[in-house]
């Protein structure tokens, strides 16, 4: 009974938590994450999030997921569709945060080619170097100002799909000093960078 009643009390509280007019006021998620100033704090924060989605929720963390990430959300409009403010998406805010999107997931390929040439490859100073939280916030947050609010709650779940990507990325990279990456921690390290360009490309979709 115990087990029961802290099971509802559980899904009560979740649902509420994922209601759209939970709080009866709507944050993006640039400012979401606001909080969260390390790399390594977002993805503990996203993956305690992640896990109490799938256990109390699992038909809707499903439904939530999108491109990179999976599809089917309600919220999620799909880029033909997109309402975008023509001349903000000219402006040279938009363009610039554009210019330097689709400089992140070059450096994603970059990084690719690096390790199908030298399996050992120690992406890890240009993962740092590259993916500044601060500053991908910046860019991502001046691409959706081109865009309307229904679209901006697709392209949100799709930013937050990109910060955790790069998170997973720089912990799956890592390797102790004098270990060689086995073929296992290979596969996932290039897994992580597929995702993560994949995320890039479902954003850059909404602006083209």
């Amino acid at each position: 009974m115990k087990l029961a009643a802290c099971a509802t009390f559980l899904l009560a509280a979740g649902s509420n938590a994922f209601a759209p007019g939970a709080g009866n006021t709507r944050s993006t998620a640039l400012n979401a994450e606001k909080g969260v100033s390390t790399r390594i704090g977002f993805l503990q924060t996203s993956v305690a999030t992640i896990a109490a989605s799938l256990t109390l929720l699992p038909g809707q963390a499903n439904a939530a997921k999108y491109g990179g990430f999976g599809a089917g959300s309600p919220e999620v409009v799909d880029p033909k569709d997109a309402i975008i403010d023509e001349d903000i998406l000219k402006s040279d805010s938009v363009q610039k945060g554009l210019a330097a999107v689709r400089g992140y997931q070059q450096s994603v390929v970059d990084m690719k080619s690096a390790l199908a040439s030298d399996s050992q490859a120690d992406i890890g100073p240009k993962i740092r170097k590259d993916f500044d939280f601060s500053v991908i916030r910046t860019d991502l947050n001046a691409i959706n100002a081109a865009l309307d609010e229904d679209t901006q709650r697709g392209t949100d779940r799709i930013v937050r799909a990109i910060l955790q990507d790069i998170t997973e990325l720089e912990v799956a990279q890592k390797q102790k000093a004098g270990v060689p990456r086995s073929d296992k921690r290979l596969k996932t390290v290039c897994g992580k960078l597929d995702k993560l360009e994949k995320s890039f490309s479902d954003y850059l979709a909404f602006a083209n």
